[in-house]
């Protein structure tokens, strides 16, 4: 395996090493194989006992191949699958009792909001997420499917469908989609490519796919359950958004009427594999995807009241409030203030969800890790960018052991050389013979 080439975006040890989520390293924390990171914890309604509370977060890498490789730029591909690279990157950061959350699966062509994403709605890909899951298992792991709609963040040239949303509000922003259209080297705005609002019609196939998915990623693939991306500003939270969401109908007007559409979602897909194997990822504080709706505490507070008092769910699934994607922890922290929510944390949700397991994510760090669990608002804690640059991470957070830095160019395909910057990140006993980059600057 050879290590991976080093552009000049590679994160330093500085930006690494800093909260991204605004927490400090506690003082005196339980470090290494004392520290509650290392305790069992049970979700699935103690159908799964996990050896650890480092999970997987999901992340798009873009690495599948497509469907139609030789289609015309007249009438692309929009449809790609997972191949044994894929499995192999998974595979690689697999721990006996580990959860991995999978990067997040269009249940359909129209939901897809970029290239090179596998889907989960074509016997290819199924077969494909069938050989993931294998890989998974065979290595004592566990494995959930992110089921993700992107709703308005997509563009009708990649998927060769009109956008959808929850109403017909284009972006508010100048904000380019990533990705230039197929025979054109140039990038286009969202807002230039407004959605249709989801008739009642469209609202209930969306739940089909949904469901669909949710069974083909259980029932055919073997995945031990599904979440649902319910955040950052994708179609469940467009839905949620006041800014997006102006329908006067059952769907909209209300915080308790935005919430009817996740609700729906999530009751079809309990009744579909059952609320052992059914979890949700919320950011009640997001502004992804121009999601910069107000009502921040009634909206997100009803709903997840609702989906305590009708479902067990197998766990649930937050984004820490000052992490942000688009927004630096200073920027984020300057539109918390002006919603009057200085102090903004998830206690709040912690309380209304009670026992149900409690996953954290954005920011976290071999420094900032430790004493969190203890306190016990958080039952796990979900990595993302560390966990994609050290594969071995587990062990390296129970030896004390340096990160691998992370190359930002590589995070999002697709590429030619998909290996690069995916399945190539060394694991630590590989190091001393690469020479590759670690977080603390060592080798």
């Amino acid at each position: 395996m050879g290590s991976i080439s080093r552009a000049p975006s590679t994160v330093t040890a500085e930006e690494a090493s800093l909260p991204g989520n605004g927490i400090a390293p506690r003082d005196n924390a339980s470090k290494g194989p004392t520290s509650a990171i290392f305790t069992p914890l049970t979700i699935g309604n103690g159908t799964i006992t996990l050896s650890h509370r480092i999970v997987l977060a999901p992340l798009t890498r873009n690495r599948g191949l497509p469907l139609n490789p030789d289609a015309p730029a007249s009438n692309p591909n929009r449809a790609w699958y997972p191949d044994d690279l894929v499995a192999t990157y998974y595979a690689q950061r697999t721990t006996p009792g580990g959860l991995l959350i999978s990067e997040g699966l269009p249940p359909s062509i129209q939901c897809n909001g970029m290239p090179g994403v596998p889907g989960i709605f074509h016997t290819k890909q199924i077969a494909g997420w069938k050989k993931v899951v294998s890989a998974v298992h065979e290595k004592g792991g566990y494995i959930y499917a992110q089921l993700w709609n992107a709703g308005r963040a997509a563009i009708p040239h990649h998927t060769g469908c009109p956008t959808i949303s929850a109403s017909a509000t284009p972006y508010s922003t100048d904000e380019m989609y990533p990705y230039p259209p197929p025979g054109t080297s140039s990038q286009v705005k969202y807002k230039d490519f407004p959605p249709e609002e989801l008739s009642i019609e469209g609202i209930k196939k969306q739940i089909a796919d949904y469901v669909r998915a949710a069974k083909a990623a259980v029932e055919e693939c073997g995945f031990d359950g599904v979440e649902l991306h319910g955040g950052n500003g994708y179609l469940p939270e467009q839905f949620l958004s006041s800014n997006i969401n102006v329908r006067t109908d059952a769907y909209g007007g209300s915080p308790e009427k935005r919430c009817r559409f996740v609700l729906e979602v999530m009751d079809a897909l309990v009744q579909a594999v059952g609320e052992n194997k059914v979890a949700i990822r919320l950011t009640p504080f997001g502004l992804y995807n121009d999601a910069r709706g107000m009502q921040r505490l009634e909206t997100w507070g009803f709903l997840c009241k609702e989906l305590k008092r009708r479902h067990k769910l197998s766990y649930v699934h937050f984004i820490e409030p000052r992490y942000e994607q688009v927004h630096s922890l200073e920027e984020k922290n300057k539109f918390l203030e002006s919603w009057g929510m200085k102090n903004a944390d998830l206690k709040l949700f912690r309380d209304i969800f009670e026992n149900t397991p409690f996953f954290s994510a954005g920011g976290w760090n071999d420094k900032n890790v430790w004493g969190v669990l203890e306190e016990g608002t958080y039952d796990a804690l979900a990595i993302g960018r560390l966990f994609l640059s050290t594969p071995d991470i587990i062990d390296r957070l129970k030896d004390g052991l340096p990160l691998n830095a992370y190359d930002r160019s590589r995070f999002y395909g697709p590429f030619t050389d998909r290996e690069v910057g995916y399945t190539d990140y060394l694991a630590y006993d590989e190091i001393d013979k690469s020479g590759q980059k670690l977080v603390n600057g060592g080798t």
